[in-house]
């Protein structure tokens, strides 16, 4: 297959769907890779680098989508201000796309309907299934544990007071509360940032067996008072809940949400919108000067007010709405990202080609356009289909 790899166009982004080595892997089992010059840069990879390891590199985005069978991203597709055209008008039918999609996101919806209509098979990363064969391949993960690390020093960044509990002159400062909800890799991750930063921490989720790993780690458990038999879904990931539960989960939030100064917001269910648990009611109760960091923007955010792809200042609590927090964290979010996509292709491919199998349970996942329709099961229920 001829692999294309363009540089990444959302604002800010850094990060790269191909390193230099997973290049001279793809290569050495006979696909050709072309490389959009400068696409690297951001996370530290030269064109230098991708030439000596047998990539081609070539001048722009159109030249890299007209040459390639295969196109890998980190970002959904977006409007090139350079090439003043959509990277979805640069793609063709047949053309397959390989990248966090997001379908489910009411912003997507004519995104993805547009690849439809153009007959692009598209996958998404956000997809990929919570089994053990499946885990080398989990960018989701991989991208929850940059998220979570990067996120809370985002917050703490921003927060008027110290983090840690500080001893001076004048006396003593009492360290901040940290609030955790959604215990998952990206959860845990920001717990243990927190707690190294001084933090004292707290962490809700549905799950027992989240609420578990989040306790070893220091924290105190806020009761959600949801069942476990509705929380808990296939590969241990939360079920959307009823309306009457997020109720329920909202007043439990509600009450804890004034003592805290930092929420850290990581609740998802797969393939599906993000559940929201914290309404701008439950912001003016904050304390002015708090901080809420939603990484859960890219399926709609766990709270109302979150504005995607921005921070901002409402009713004194800084929202905090990045979209591409790993991308913060280049060099690193692009090594495991890499080797996700990497491990991804080598599953999928077969005799040199691409095969996807709807009976298996991982591209049933992924599969998101396909024969000019939309077939994603999250993306179809959000868009009414």
């Amino acid at each position: 297959m001829k692999i294309g790899i363009p540089k990444e166009i959302m604002h800010d982004e850094n990060r790269v769907a191909a390193t230099p080595e997973t290049c001279a892997k793809y290569i050495a089992q006979g696909h050709s890779v072309a490389v959009e010059t400068g696409a690297g840069e951001g996370a530290f990879f030269h064109d230098e680098q991708y030439a000596a390891s047998g990539a081609v590199i070539l001048p722009d985005a159109r030249a890299v989508y007209d040459s390639s069978d295969l196109i890998l991203k980190v970002k959904e597709p977006q409007f090139n201000e350079k090439a003043r055209l959509h990277e979805v008008d640069m793609m063709r039918s047949g053309q397959i796309l390989i990248t966090f999609i997001h379908p489910a996101a009411p912003s997507n919806h004519d995104m993805v309907r547009r690849m439809a209509s153009r007959g692009v098979t598209s996958l998404t990363l956000d997809g990929v299934p919570r089994i053990s064969r499946a885990q080398n391949m989990d960018a989701l993960t991989s991208m929850s544990t940059c998220a979570g690390y990067k996120g809370i020093l985002m917050g703490c960044n921003l927060l008027p007071r110290f983090a840690p509990q500080i001893f001076s002159a004048v006396g003593m400062i009492k360290p901040i509360n940290a609030l955790i909800v959604g215990a998952g890799v990206g959860g845990l991750q920001a717990l243990a940032t927190a707690k190294r930063l001084g933090a004292r921490i707290f962490a809700a989720d549905i799950r027992p067996a989240a609420r578990e790993q989040a306790q070893s780690l220091g924290a105190q458990i806020i009761d959600l008072k949801v069942p476990e038999e509705a929380a808990v879904g296939e590969g241990g990931y939360a079920k959307s809940l009823s309306h009457e539960l997020i109720r329920i989960e909202q007043a439990a939030l509600a009450e804890r949400l004034p003592e805290m100064d930092l929420v850290f917001l990581s609740a998802l269910v797969p393939g599906k919108l993000a559940p929201v648990l914290i309404t701008e009611d439950m912001v003016k109760t904050m304390k002015p000067g708090a901080v809420i960091v939603d990484i859960s923007i890219d399926q709609g955010g766990n709270c109302a007010l979150t504005p995607a792809g921005e921070i901002t200042l409402t009713h004194r609590v800084h929202l905090v709405g990045i979209k591409n927090i790993p991308g913060l964290l280049p060099e690193s979010a692009t090594s495991m990202f890499a080797m996700n996509m990497y491990n991804l292709i080598s599953y999928l491919v077969k005799d040199g080609k691409l095969e996807l199998d709807r009976g298996d349970e991982i591209v049933r996942g992924i599969l998101t356009t396909y024969g000019g329709e939309v077939v994603h099961q999250g993306a179809r229920e959000a868009m009414g289909l």
